[in-house]
């Protein structure tokens, strides 16, 4: 709580600074401030939402550079207004902010300059940046919108001036300067990513890239935890849609969540050969429990070696939650000696537990994916039996808790992952082992004229 005020005391101290050093007027940065707080007050338990103090930077940035075009007499028009507008969208992925932030910056700059007509073609413009560039996924589209808001920014000022054409530097100026903050964006964006520690989908796209070294080390050192990654990723994305969380996220957090088991990949049962023996056999169940609770600190460790974004490494962190290695706490209390105590906290999982719905629905389809593949005959009465077991049971052992799933969610969840799951260990006919040839041959001999007949029906 303290961190946030004091985050918060800097965001105002930054929106104020302008004001104190070029002696505007107090109106603007205490009409942001209002802006910027309650927009905060009124979403307090989103996940990773944005900070005052970023958006504060952001407006910061924009207004210096308007009041560098003003200082050195240039053309206000070359005021870059779309790409706070741009920047915004794409790194928080929300209107409401975006919105906010437009009318933020909007509404200072057209005081500012005492400029309505500005005002007018900069809210255009941001509206149009923003509405383009939701969801978006490849940096040509960042391009397309950027050209695309060039030309609104030139018909836009071509209504205003009542459609007169007497000026025409000034429509190729607003043309430029749309282009121009599309470029921008594209080769500031991951600056502001690093800054702010988000991670846009453009990120997570190249993310998902195979080739990435850690992915390819575990396809190479891992196959069969690299095969069950690729399931639960598929699980995680379908859930996450039915529920309205961020499925991009999810598919990609589901490939990175298990790469702690690359250095011990022997020790898990995917990976293990079938006529072989299991590695665990010569291993105490407390030895067996630190192997596999070890991957999650191994998988952290190697996201810090290969630089991977925090929000993925949230999923290797939750990804268990505080869970019971059910199987291992059983054999220990099998094998349990008078003298000792085993105890359950010593066979779970040091968390946390899953913070968003993201990482909460990856915890899910990886326990259940598991679950229903060691299954002998997976049949679709048994799957659903197995799938409602799973989520029960995360759901009392309160691994949920810190997230924001509903009931109605889990709902969803446990009947996408149902219909997946039961798609994918679909039961196959048992073809017989008789020679088709000779069977053939035989019914020939024993009824000609039915062979006679079949002749004729292909012909």
């Amino acid at each position: 709580m303290k961190k946030r005020v004091v985050r918060n005391s800097i965001a105002i101290a930054v929106l104020f600074l302008p004001s104190f050093i070029l002696g505007i007027n107090l109106l603007i940065p205490t009409i942001i401030t209002t802006i910027f707080v309650y927009m905060e007050a009124g979403r307090p338990k989103k996940a990773y939402d944005c900070k005052i103090l970023h958006l504060s930077l952001l407006f910061l940035i924009i207004f210096a550079i308007g009041h560098w075009v003003y200082a050195e007499n240039l053309n206000i028009y070359y005021i870059p207004f779309s790409l706070i507008s741009m920047l915004v969208i794409i790194l928080w992925q929300d209107l409401m902010i975006s919105l906010f932030m437009i009318l933020a910056c909007g509404f200072s700059l057209a005081i500012e300059f005492k400029s309505l007509d500005l005002g007018i073609v900069f809210f255009v413009s941001a509206i149009i940046s923003t509405v383009l560039l939701v969801d978006v996924r490849r940096r040509s589209q960042i391009i397309r919108a950027g050209f695309i808001v060039g030309l609104f920014q030139s018909l836009t000022w071509l209504l205003i001036q009542d459609f007169s054409i007497s000026n025409i530097d000034t429509h190729i100026i607003f043309f430029v300067n749309g282009i121009a903050c599309g470029i921008a964006v594209v080769g500031f964006l991951p600056v502001f990513e690093y800054i702010f520690n988000r991670i846009t989908n453009i990120s997570l796209l190249e993310l998902s890239d195979f080739n990435q070294p850690v992915l390819k080390k575990l396809m190479l050192e891992a196959p069969g935890t690299y095969h069950h990654s690729l399931i639960v990723g598929n699980l995680s994305e379908a859930a996450c849609e039915a529920v309205g969380a961020n499925a991009l996220l999810a598919r990609i957090g589901a490939y990175y969540h298990d790469i702690g088991k690359i250095g011990k990949a022997e020790y898990f049962s995917e990976n293990q050969n079938l006529v072989g023996a299991s590695k665990h056999e010569d291993l105490s169940p407390s030895m067996s429990k630190l192997v596999i609770i070890n991957h999650v600190k191994e998988g952290e460790a190697l996201s810090k070696r290969y630089r991977i974004n925090p929000r993925i490494t949230d999923f290797i962190l939750q990804h268990h939650g505080t869970s019971l290695v059910y199987y291992f706490y059983r054999r220990a209390l099998e094998n349990e000696k008078t003298d000792q105590e085993v105890r359950e906290e010593g066979f779970r999982y040091p968390g946390p537990k899953p913070k968003s719905k993201e990482t909460a629905i990856v915890l899910l389809a990886d326990s259940v994916e598991a679950a229903t593949r060691s299954i002998k005959e997976p049949t679709p009465n048994r799957i659903e039996q197995e799938v409602h077991k799973i989520i029960n049971n995360k759901f009392i052992d309160g691994q949920l808790d810190e997230c924001e799933l509903t009931l109605k969610d889990l709902e969803k969840i446990s009947g996408i992952f149902i219909r997946l799951l039961t798609s994918i260990y679909h039961s196959r006919i048992t073809y017989p082992k008789a020679n088709r040839a000779n069977n053939h041959h035989k019914s020939a001999k024993e009824n000609p004229h039915q062979q006679e007949g079949n002749k004729n029906s292909r012909s």
